[in-house]
């Protein structure tokens, strides 16, 4: 339950995550352990929390479906032994789906509840295609499977709008979960080292001011086994815009938070944009 006068504390995990399932849960277990050693209530751990490999050819024969994941499985252990919310932030899991027979993956967030038990799914909506001025270029879509659905999980802790990495440069999407009575938006990620230094905060911090909402991001960080480089710097935004906890690098760790729940209605009072929003023609 959130703590008196509203405040729920989270815990938010910084990992630079291998390259293989066994190493990734070698690799984040403890982490989410000391987030809950240090009190969090829920927790949340980055993109590609199971695996991290760009190469296609060498991710798509390791991936599972999300319930036979090994890293899903561990951290389901932990949150039924421990009575603590765990957010994968995401796991890259195979689709039941793919046409005629391909295999295609999803980019998959998963809530587990105290019990261990997985209340609620997220896939990424929006892919990560794009040609960066730095020469560097990704095409998620050559791999994953757009989610189709907004979600948010109502807990007995708050209600959590549910979110992944490149979707934070979409505000009707975070609108759309503020909405539908979101309160705290997470942002797992795994951002690129040029954008991160360029955009990070600012997006998330604006996500939070124009929706009245938490933004909780935990991040991939520093230079991983299969080449890529990510930016790191996991923080917490409150409703107003204000910073309330971040690393300040790109190394693992954990980050702590306190949020003040009531504190989004506050925002949302003060200057109700959720409101006062109005339908419009043209250009």
């Amino acid at each position: 339950m959130t703590e008196p006068g509203g405040a729920l504390r989270v815990g938010l995990i910084q990992t630079r995550t291998p390259a293989t399932h066994e190493a990734a849960l070698a690799h984040v277990a403890p982490l989410v352990r000391e987030a809950i050693a240090r009190g969090a209530r829920f927790v949340l751990t980055p993109e590609c929390t199971n695996v991290l490999q760009k190469d296609r050819a060498k991710l798509l024969p390791t991936l599972t479906a999300l319930e036979d994941d090994p890293v899903v499985i561990g951290l389901r252990a932990i949150a039924a032994e421990t009575g603590t919310w765990i957010d994968v932030g995401s796991a890259l899991v195979l689709r039941e789906d793919g046409p005629n027979g391909e295999k295609k993956a999803a980019n998959r967030q998963a809530v587990i509840d105290p019990t261990g038990a997985i209340v609620a799914t997220y896939d990424k909506l929006h892919m990560f295609d794009v040609q960066l001025p730095s020469g560097e270029t990704a095409r998620e879509s050559a791999t994953y499977t757009p989610g189709e659905r907004a979600v948010v999980v109502d807990t007995p802790l708050a209600a959590f709008g549910l979110t992944i990495c490149y979707d934070m440069r979409f505000p009707a999407l975070h609108r759309a979960l503020a909405l539908a009575g979101a309160k705290v938006i997470t942002a797992p990620a795994a951002f690129t080292r040029p954008t991160g230094e360029a955009h990070w905060e600012v997006l998330l911090r604006a996500r939070a001011i124009e929706t009245g909402s938490f933004v909780i991001a935990a991040a991939q960080g520093g230079f991983h086994e299969d080449g890529r480089g990510t930016w790191g710097r996991s923080i917490a935004i409150g409703p107003w815009g204000e910073v309330l906890g971040k690393l300040d690098h790109d190394e693992p760790g954990v980050l702590i938070a306190d949020l003040d729940l009531s504190a989004a209605d506050k925002a949302r009072a003060a200057i109700p944009v959720l409101a006062n929003a109005r339908e419009f023609t043209g250009p």
